[in-house]
């Protein structure tokens, strides 16, 4: 069965795998206490590594939650700068060549490495957050409806806002992001029409630093809270932490992503001003994908996250977004709305 083959294959591996770990990015290898010896999840992190406060942290705590459970070894690595699909690529075959199962890329822009590693290792299950378009029957495409989440974020930025502006800072001008600005948007105008949104992406494309730029983040919002944005929306990996420093620096509201922002120890000091976050269950995701395997039932195609499964949602942590009654009930409306398909929110 699946630990079987995983050891015969762990059994392999040599220094040189991890030369060549090493070479396209720093590898975290652990085990619990109870480890059996063989290895389980391995994930390769998007643009901004671990410690983004968001999308990338999200992965790895399902990757510890997967390590606690079913006590095997896991590995996390980090991307390097300027790299190519070859060297992502080369990153998940070496996790595949040392038994590592299942192995995922964190990110969209793993799409042709995760395609590539599992033509070559088809008994081992791969998986790709934020990308739909691999169809191999080892892949598990595992994505969500973002713009749902939005759509309530919007909800509570125009209730909240006394300005009538509020912001959007995307990372990057793809679609993926997107989704992010046309639900808020929506959600906005379908809650207050007189709100205005003002909209803006940090770069064109991931590699001049979009997600990975807290300088960038923190000059884009500071332009919206001059025009007047009082509730401002980052979407934005890394470079959400400048929008939120932003914000709590001119006393305005910020509204996190991707994780629970007001919950994130970097972020503690400005967690007054985070009213609250529009959260995709990235940590769910990869456990499930992890005990899928472990069960040997191996999730493929395309796993969808939203409303109705609870994989999308906004934070309630901060008291005073959680205690706002009329708030809370027109969130509660709409997102009753989006489930029934009585609201059809957009992506684009």
């Amino acid at each position: 069965m699946r630990r079987i083959s995983r050891i015969t294959v762990a059994g392999a591996a040599t220094a040189s795998l991890a030369l060549a770990l090493s070479a396209c990015g720093s590898t975290s290898t652990s085990g619990s206490s109870d480890s059996k010896g063989d290895k389980g999840l391995a994930i390769a992190y998007d643009v901004g590594g671990k410690g983004d406060q968001s999308f990338n942290d999200a992965a790895y705590a399902g990757l510890e939650q997967a390590k606690k459970e079913f006590g095997y070894q896991t590995a996390d690595v980090e991307p390097t700068e300027g790299e190519t699909d070859a060297d992502k690529e080369q990153r998940l075959v070496s996790l595949a060549k040392q038994g590592h199962n299942p192995v995922i890329g964190v990110g969209y822009a793993y799409a042709a490495a995760v395609k590539g590693a599992a033509e070559k290792f088809p008994d081992t299950t791969f998986g790709i957050v934020d990308d739909a378009t691999i169809n191999t029957k080892n892949v598990a495409d595992l994505v969500f409806n973002e713009e749902q989440a939005s759509y309530l974020a919007g909800v509570a930025a125009a209730k909240t806002s006394k300005s009538k502006v509020v912001g959007f800072v995307g990372g990057v001008d793809i679609p993926l992001i997107h989704k992010f600005q046309a639900g808020f948007a929506q959600g906005v105008k379908d809650t207050d029409p007189k709100v205005k949104v003002l909209s803006q992406y940090l770069t064109q494309t991931a590699e001049e630093g979009g997600f990975a730029s807290p300088d960038k983040g923190k000059t884009a919002a500071e332009g919206q809270i001059e025009k007047k944005a009082d509730v401002v929306y980052a979407a934005a990996g890394l470079s959400g932490q400048g929008v939120i420093e932003a914000a709590a620096t001119k006393k305005v509201w910020a509204i996190g992503v991707d994780s629970d922002q007001y919950q994130q120890e970097a972020l503690a000091k400005y967690k007054d001003f985070i009213l609250t976050s529009a959260m995709k269950d990235v940590a769910k995701a990869v456990y499930n994908l992890a005990k899928s395997v472990e069960d040997g039932k191996p999730q493929t195609g395309i796993v969808r996250g939203d409303l109705k499964t609870g994989e999308v949602s906004l934070s309630n942590s901060n008291p005073k977004f959680a205690d706002d009654a009329e708030l809370q009930a027109a969130i509660k409306t709409a997102k009753e709305k989006i489930i029934s398909g009585e609201i059809k929110v957009k992506s684009s």
